[in-house]
C-alpha cells in the first residue's frame, strides 16, 4: 500500500504516545489525599498539585496537538 495514503507516519504516532503519557502522568501527579469535613488536608494546595501537574498536562496536550497537525514529510520509499 502506498505510504502517501496514510495521514500519520511513525513520528506522528510517537508524538501522540508521548503526549498521552504526559497527560496521564500529569493526572497522576494531581492525585492525593482529599479533605473531609472532619479533617483538613493541606496537601491539596501543594506546588505539585497546583503548578507542576497542570503544566505537565498542558505540555502533553501540546504534544498531542502538534502530533495531529504535523504533516508527514513526502519522500521516496526505500527500494525506489
Amino acid at each position: 500500500m502506498d505510504k502517501q495514503k496514510f495521514a500519520f507516519d511513525k513520528t506522528n504516532f510517537l508524538l501522540l504516545a508521548i503526549g498521552m503519557a504526559a497527560v496521564i502522568v500529569g493526572f497522576i501527579l494531581m492525585t492525593g489525599p482529599s479533605s473531609s469535613m472532619e479533617h483538613f488536608e493541606a496537601d491539596i494546595f501543594s506546588v505539585r498539585r497546583i503548578k507542576v501537574a497542570p503544566l505537565v498536562c498542558l505540555a502533553g496536550f501540546v504534544f498531542i496537538i502538534y502530533g495531529v497537525l504535523r504533516k508527514p514529510k513526502a519522500g521516496k520509499e526505500k527500494g525506489e
